[in-house]
């Protein structure tokens, strides 16, 4: 008979999701932290997404998400499994957000400063939800010029205390501590009193 440890606090599950436009990272960031392989939904940009899909300042991109990525990573001194879900960052794909909405805790959203327009709708989808977020910029080529603030500012944020964090999405450290970071911000959000 196998031998279980029963002393061991069972992970609590929590569902984020990794969300943003077009081209911004997602399913790199979910590649470079998921400690499975992660299940992705790619296709390859054809001729019939001429003039509906916008590849200004990402013009080497050949595949797009088309459904979401999964991915899984387990946070041990947390006590938690995150189950990470990548939305389809494409216009045209954005009806499945409700449906990848449905049971999440959070979100990160990952936004590229030389297109921050393209994150707009992410944000907007996010407030109005009042599903709690962080945003993750991400720095293309190692490089960000702008700091946190300015990015704040820019991205006219309804929260003031969002956090805004600078990371490379194909850095594991630089994830993790955008995933912790949700997480304080998802802890400190439950230890508000409702109001009366």
């Amino acid at each position: 008979m196998p031998d279980y440890d029963t002393t061991a606090p069972e992970a609590s599950p929590v569902k984020v999701l990794i969300a943003g436009g077009f081209g911004v990272g997602k399913t790199t960031l979910v590649e470079a932290i998921s400690e499975i392989d992660p299940l992705r939904t790619e296709e390859r940009l054809t001729a019939a997404g001429v003039g509906v899909d916008d590849l200004d300042g990402i013009e080497s991109k050949t595949a797009t998400t088309v459904a979401m990525d999964f991915g899984r990573i387990t946070l041990t001194d947390a006590g938690v499994v995150l189950y990470l879900f990548g939305t389809p960052g494409q216009e045209r794909f954005w009806f499945m957000w409700d449906d990848l909405l449905y049971g999440a805790l959070g979100a990160i959203v990952l936004v590229d400063t030389r297109r921050l327009d393209r994150s707009f709708p992410a944000v907007d989808f996010f407030e109005n939800r009042g599903l709690p977020f962080i945003i993750g910029a991400n720095c293309f080529h190692g490089e960000q010029p702008y700091t946190a603030e300015e990015i704040r500012a820019a991205l006219h944020l309804r929260d003031p205390n969002t956090p805004v964090l600078l990371l490379d999405a194909r850095s594991r450290e630089d994830v993790r501590g955008a995933l912790l970071s949700l997480l304080e911000l998802l802890i400190a959000k439950a230890q508000v009193p409702a109001p009366v």
